[in-house]
């Protein structure tokens, strides 16, 4: 298969950024099989988004699904390479991945390239760190905490790091939360990477055989195992996500180009777009009622919200007023006491309507913009 994008990654290093290259991802993509469509695929350092694209387009080319069987979400932590990623992925977010709300097991295929090295503590303040007692646990590990529970029972994890980090607490998270564990080199050792395939299961006592082998592999053993150009073995099927199920792939916080572009996306579901159609009522002069009216109509005037406007009473004040209705009820208590002497309680709540009125003082002066109670 022709990668389609991969033209267009950038071959640099800058803030953590390890690109995969074209060759490894070529052979990932042979080791993939896709299912029933609908399927989610998610990285979370998705970088410029060409990786995932490649992916979804070789998955949809052997689905044979032109259409949007398949869904493709990226996070991206540098500004530049996330509005990238925007043009190539359905949907990117350009934020921090633990400033991100996904769903859990929602995600049918995780292609994770995470930061390499260490992460600082937070207590580390503008100085220089000060060697391991300011470092953190490794990124590889804080990423793959971070998003392995968002994959579905039976999804796919991707997992491209270098092969010196495969240190005890990944192994044992890896040996017991996967299974189908298998080890490869990627065939460009620029970054000295690896990958490692495996198929998310229920937590459970991690193997002895597959700790050894991923052991062996963090001490360079497996070197010579290099990602094979053709898979021999069988796929790694991705699920599909039932249609019609519930998603959240949301930011914490929004910077004003994410914002825009959301406001953009669901503008026919907003309300200044359709402002007119909502409140164009037809207006025409009201006339005075026949008779003054009672407590009864009032209250009905004010639930139906025709007692409102711009007002001025007879001191010559100005007053934006709205009516409304609210319901509160009345509780009595009585006690009757029968030929025995036995007494028994009886409590009473009634539903009362009382109508209010509130204003919004418009005379100029030092009570403008009060808000008034008048009834």
């Amino acid at each position: 298969m022709a990668l389609m994008f991969a033209r267009l990654a950038r071959n640099f290093i800058k803030n953590g950024y390890f690109p995969t290259d074209a060759e490894t991802l070529q052979r990932i993509q042979n080791a993939l099989e896709p299912a029933q469509m609908p399927m989610r695929l998610l990285d979370p350092c998705c970088g410029e988004g060409t990786a995932l694209a490649d992916l979804a387009h070789g998955l949809r080319q052997q689905g044979q699904e032109e259409g949007a069987g398949i869904e493709t979400l990226g996070i991206e932590f540098d500004r530049e390479r996330a509005w990238h990623a925007k043009t190539l992925l359905d949907r990117v977010i350009h934020a921090d991945v633990h400033d991100v709300v996904v769903k859990p097991r929602s995600i049918g295929l995780l292609f994770l390239n995470p930061p390499y090295g260490y992460g600082l503590k937070d207590n580390v303040g503008s100085s220089q760190a000060n060697g391991d007692a300011d470092r953190a646990e490794r990124l590889e590990r804080t990423f793959l905490k971070k998003t392995a529970p968002l994959l579905m029972p039976g999804g796919i994890l991707v997992f491209i790091v270098p092969y010196y980090a495969l240190d005890d607490e990944i192994r044992t998270y890896l040996a017991r939360h996967f299974t189908a564990l298998r080890f490869f080199m990627a065939p460009e050792q620029q970054f000295q990477q690896c990958v490692i395939f495996g198929v998310k299961s229920r937590p459970g006592h991690p193997r002895k055989d597959v700790l050894d082998m991923l052991c062996q592999a963090q001490a360079g053993g497996l070197r010579e195992q290099v990602l094979p150009p053709h898979w021999h073995e069988q796929p790694y099927q991705l699920p599909h996500i039932a249609e019609g199920s519930e998603f959240d792939f949301h930011a914490v916080r929004l910077d004003a180009g994410q914002l825009a572009e959301e406001l953009k996306r669901w503008q026919h579901s907003l309300l200044w777009p359709g402002f007119g159609n909502c409140f164009n009522q037809a207006r025409s002069a009201h006339r005075r009622p026949l008779r003054n009216m009672s407590q009864w109509h009032l209250a009905l005037a004010l639930a139906a919200g025709q007692v409102t406007g711009r007002i001025e009473s007879t001191d010559g004040r100005t007053f934006l007023i709205k009516g409304d209705t609210f319901k509160k009820k009345e509780r009595s208590v009585s006690y009757d006491t029968d030929a025995e002497g036995q007494v028994t309680e009886t409590i009473t709540m009634i539903d009362k309507f009382v109508p209010v009125i509130n204003a919004i003082e418009l005379t100029p002066g030092e009570r403008l913009g009060q808000i008034v109670r008048i009834s």
